[in-house]
């Protein structure tokens, strides 16, 4: 542990005192003593000017000047300077000095001359410009050596081993941990830990003492603390969304310790930290899964997942697997992707049969929209659940390839209910999208027709139980904003955004596939589930957010001298502002707290089913009117975006299904 210098001078009693005042009163004083300095610094300039001690000779005159220093602090301020902490201001805290001091002197300037009172000099105005800068700028190096060489508390490394200090968050079992395995280690130097819990505060826990999150800043700078470690479980990311935001003005990194399922699997030590990432932090607090919920149709069934490649898709493998099915079948339209999640599962199949299990798994390459395929996969592999997850879900490219959309979307859907009730599979779980709901684009409308075609089939054919889970966007999925941002932001930006009031809602995608799993398990036919997404995030505040974790800093009109700066390039065809995950307000719980059951209209099968014709007809005779006006009165709430109008910007070739679709 550190060694540290205990001077107990009445000056050294005064620097610990000061350095442990909140960060709103250390920003006053030091807006108090910048404004005395600046103060003095004019008045020097103005006597030196005169060659004498200057008075000014009335109130109006005095007030003027006042006016300077004021106009200073209030632009620094504006500019975001106080927000820095003082030993780290570095040269882009410089060149916010000279710019608040400039532009002060500009509206100061103006001041004076409509005043009136014209005997202040040009040189007095330039040179309070001039050395009001350096004073401030002197100031903050003056406050850093004071805070670097004072003997207050600071901790003492040995140079030898050159450890650098930091602070665990969280003094549970797991920060204790990561605080023992640092310690042995000798890589790092733990000065302390910082906790939310008050029972705790000023105790010391395993040697080191436990801090209050309100003297984090204090704490930081007395220590030198260049690096925050945080030893709290992974789901409490409202607690790690509250760190982050104590921290956002301190130049720290900010790393995360490993699960303690990563460590008990022998796959990472408990000293393998890494960064925090956004996927940390947004979604709300997860909720254990219900076991026997998971188990109920996956465990010793013969299992089928389409579009098993996807993000969603090979998360359902991957969930699946664990739960011991008897056969698991992979369908993939895409040769790669179906590659490389039979490669990964490859090892995890090979450990389960050596230890006592056997699973049996078949990787199959064709589409949904191959009946014969579909048909001859589920009869020969005997499935008893499938887990549809094939479909195209990114809403331009379905809007200008509308046709391939609607064809793989619906009638693949279609193709592979209607073969599960002829092979006589138990269950059948769609994997749904909260853009089904009163959509504004195709790739929605599909998706609702999607569902409706298992409402009807679950209508007239009780022995095979059809279901859909709707949810919003998955974190780190294919094509996912949070994947688009991090590419430009490792590119030096620009961040794009389509619009700054846009909100989604988003879950990581281990969470999602979970709850499909225990929802569909809960099915009785025709429901529709809606998991909990939790709070909406501002996608504004997402980008914000990432460009924060990467270390850098927004550039805004507030803040021209940040890094990365955030464009907005207006909504794309079929995109809207927020999205909805209910038709209705009918919903009733569950057997599990995050998943909601939905009672929602639906079509005749009959209805339904002229409908179909209807559609299938005009997207082979190229009928755009007709294939519009057949979404808007099947899908409930449709109404396409007047700019994303298909006979205005998207060929009429995009509406036209190919021949092989056409069943």
């Amino acid at each position: 542990m550190s060694t540290f210098d205990e001077t107990k001078s009445p000056i050294d009693r005064l620097r610990k005192s000061l350095l442990a005042l909140t960060r709103h009163q250390k920003r006053a004083i030091l807006a108090a003593a910048d404004f005395m300095v600046l103060a003095l610094v004019l008045w020097v300039v103005i006597s030196v000017r005169y060659n004498e001690f200057y008075v000014p000779p009335a109130w109006p005159a005095t007030l003027l000047l006042l006016a300077a220093p004021i106009l200073t602090i209030s632009t620094m301020a504006h500019m975001g300077l106080y927000r820095f902490v003082t030993r780290y201001l570095g040269s882009r805290g410089h060149g916010r000095i000279v710019a608040g001091v400039a532009v002060s002197v500009l509206i100061w300037s103006l001041l004076v001359f409509m005043s009136g009172q014209l005997g202040i000099p040009r040189t007095v105005v330039i040179s309070y410009g001039l050395f009001g800068s350096v004073v401030i700028i002197a100031s903050r190096y003056g406050v850093g050596w004071m805070l670097k060489t004072s003997g207050i508390n600071l901790p003492v490394f040995d140079a030898k081993k050159d450890r650098q200090p930091v602070i665990i968050y969280g003094a549970g079992q797991m920060g204790l941990d990561l605080a023992t395995a640092l310690y042995r280690a000798r890589s790092r130097e733990v000065v302390g830990f910082c906790d939310n819990s008050p029972s705790l505060w000023g105790q010391y826990v395993g040697g080191f003492k436990v801090y209050r999150p309100e003297s984090l800043g204090s704490t930081i700078e007395r220590f030198g603390v260049k690096e925050f470690l945080l030893a709290i479980p992974a789901q409490d990311r409202n607690e790690r969304r509250l760190v982050l935001k104590e921290l956002e003005n301190y130049p720290v990194t900010v790393k995360i310790m490993p699960s303690l399922d990563e460590i008990a699997s022998g796959r990472v030590s408990v000293t393998d930290l890494r960064p925090l990432e956004v996927e940390d932090l947004l979604g709300r607090d997860s909720v254990p899964p219900n076991t026997e919920l998971l188990a109920r149709h996956t465990k010793e069934k013969n299992v089928l997942v389409t579009g098993a490649g996807g993000s969603v898709g090979s998360e359902l493998v991957r969930q699946v697997l664990r739960q011991g099915p008897k056969r698991l079948v992979l369908l993939d339209i895409s040769e790669a992707a179906l590659y490389e999640i039979s490669m990964e599962i490859a090892d995890l199949v090979a450990d389960r049969n050596g230890n006592g299990g056997k699973v049996e798994v078949i990787a199959v390459l064709g589409s949904v929209l191959d009946a014969a395929l579909v048909n001859e996969t589920l009869r020969r592999a005997e499935i008893e659940t499938i887990y549809h997850a094939a479909a195209y879900k990114h809403v331009p490219i379905v809007e200008q390839n509308a046709a391939v959309g609607l064809a793989n979307n619906i009638f693949g859907t279609e193709i592979v209910a209607d073969a599960a009730i002829a092979c006589g599979v138990e269950r059948m779980v769609l994997i749904s999208t909260d853009k089904a709901v009163r959509p504004t684009n195709v790739m929605g409308a599909s998706k609702r027709l999607a569902e409706l075609v298992l409402q009807a089939r679950a209508s007239t054919n009780p022995t095979t139980v059809f279901t859909m889970v709707r949810f919003g966007n998955v974190l780190d999925s294919s094509g996912s904003v949070v994947h688009r941002f991090r590419h430009q932001i490792k590119s030096g930006g620009p961040v794009t955004v389509t619009h700054p009031e846009v909100i989604r809602y988003f879950m990581s995608i281990p969470e999602a596939a979970e709850l499909v799993i225990q929802a569909g398990a809960m099915a009785r036919g025709g429901d529709v589930f809606v998991l909990d997404m939790g709070e909406p995030v501002k996608i504004d505040d997402l980008a914000a957010l990432m460009i924060r974790l990467s270390g850098y800093e927004v550039r805004s009109d507030l803040h021209p001298d940040g890094d990365i700066s955030i464009v907005y390039t207006g909504l794309r065809p079929g995109e809207k502002l927020y999205e909805e995950l209910l038709l209705g307000a009918n919903t009733t719980g569950t057997e599990h707290p995050r998943i909601l059951r939905s009672d929602e209209p639906a079509l005749s099968p009959t209805e339904l089913q002229h409908e179909l014709v209807l559609l299938r007809a005009a997207m082979s005779m190229r009928d755009v009117e007709t294939i519009q006006a057949v979404l808007t009165r099947t899908v409930e709430g449709y109404r396409p975006d007047a700019d994303a109008q298909a006979t205005d910007n998207v060929p009429a070739a995009a509406w036209v299904a190919p021949a092989r679709t056409l069943h």
